[in-house]
């Protein structure tokens, strides 16, 4: 006879209730049911390169990683890592004890706020983010502390004021994002020395996702934290192969950092997967280190694609806050007569075939991110086009 479970609990930890089902989900089960282009969910509909595809294919034939791979990935794969920092950035990480792989960049962002966040500890966040940030966070034990990036003219940006007075003698941890999910924002050099100079004067910990590394576009420039005085022995810096080379399902991240940072990062790890892809990891080595023309042309790439949907989605009626980083775009939808993203993303599959996500989702100040919804461009061009032409009829 089963142990009946009591009435009074939920069987969920209570630490998770608020979350439920994510956004993601509903409207990509969304956009198959109403047969709409799924412009919502950030996964390209192409693979990557055909070669780094064949270099997977080999190390499975060849028996490179069928079996557990090392716990902190395949020293292939963290020579690549250690070199690309090194060439990108200037910034020299051992392979040995300063890089860890990890299940896609989640993992990382999951095993590092366990491994440094302890209950009551406060995690400063900006808002809107990544919602595995907040789920985290929680799992933690952790208090969110969000600062918000808000709507000026055509972008959204960071009040370094408002970043000061988020922190308190309980504050552990930045949780940064750049360039930044959703909103494309790229922090800029002086934004990111007045960050380094707080976390070093509050002795605060920095954890950076950097997934989005390679897509910066027009003037904007990627600099890594973990590059800026004081910040190399504070800071975990995270990055990914899904959004870099089109292989989202591989699932390989990594986190670069001290020694001691990186063992703190994966005694949480070794708990949640211990190990994973192993056969992929070798053919990430093997593009991380394609030639520099292989990061300008899917740089370009998606800079074209950016501007087919933004110019589409002005002529749609949308406000568009062009992004200067990431593969998204997120837009005003009061132009449009409408207030309430929710409301709007749910009845648009069937207004004009097409599928969106609120940013409300990954704000705390919920009021603030109402009005504002984000589409992905990293489609081929023709899905782009007719996705452009169907939320044309909106303006109609």
């Amino acid at each position: 006879m089963s142990r009946m479970t009591s009435s009074a609990r939920p069987l969920l930890n209570r630490r998770l209730a608020e979350f439920g089902t994510t956004i993601f989900a509903e409207m990509s089960a969304l956009a198959l049911r109403t047969g709409s282009i799924n412009l919502g969910q950030g996964f390209p509909d192409t693979d990557g390169p055909e070669e780094i595809r064949e270099a997977a294919v080999r190390a499975l034939r060849d028996g490179r990683g069928n079996q557990y791979p090392p716990g902190p990935g395949v020293p292939e794969l963290r020579t690549a890592i250690a070199a690309h920092q090194e060439r990108r950035y200037g910034l020299s990480y051992d392979p040995d004890t300063e890089v860890l792989v990890t299940a896609g960049a989640t993992e990382a962002i999951a095993a590092a706020l366990l491994a440094l966040v302890e209950p009551g500890d406060e995690v400063v966040a900006f808002e809107p983010y990544y919602d595995s940030y907040a789920a985290c966070i929680a799992m933690a034990g952790g208090t969110r502390v969000p600062v918000t990036l808000r709507p000026h003219e055509t972008s959204f940006r960071l009040d370094l004021d408002e970043l000061r007075a988020a922190i308190t003698d309980r504050t552990r941890l930045l949780l940064i994002n750049t360039p930044h999910n959703p909103t494309g924002t790229v922090l800029t050099r002086e934004e990111l020395t007045a960050i380094a100079e707080l976390a070093v004067e509050r002795d605060l910990l920095v954890v950076t996702d950097e997934v989005y590394e390679h897509l910066v576009f027009d003037e904007a420039e990627h600099l890594p934290l973990a590059s800026f005085p004081g910040m190399r022995e504070r800071t975990v810096s995270i990055g990914s192969a899904g959004k870099t080379f089109s292989f989202t399902g591989w699932k390989v991240g990594w986190i670069t950092a001290t020694p001691a940072l990186v063992s703190a990062v994966r005694s949480a790890k070794q708990y949640l997967t211990y190990v994973s892809s192993g056969p992929f990891q070798y053919a990430v080595a093997e593009a991380l280190a394609l030639p520099d023309s292989y990061f300008t042309a899917f740089r370009d790439d998606m800079l074209t694609k950016r501007d087919l949907l933004a110019t589409g989605l002005a002529e749609a009626g949308f406000g568009v806050f062009k992004p200067a980083g990431t593969y998204f775009i997120t837009t005003d939808i009061r132009p449009l007569g409408e207030s309430d993203g929710f409301a709007f993303c749910r009845a648009l599959p069937e207004r004009a075939g097409v599928v969106a996500i609120p940013n409300a989702v990954f704000y705390d100040h919920r009021e603030a991110g109402a009005p504002f919804v984000r589409f992905a461009f990293c489609k081929r061009t023709g899905v782009l086009e007719d996705a452009v032409q169907r939320l044309k009829t909106l303006a109609a």
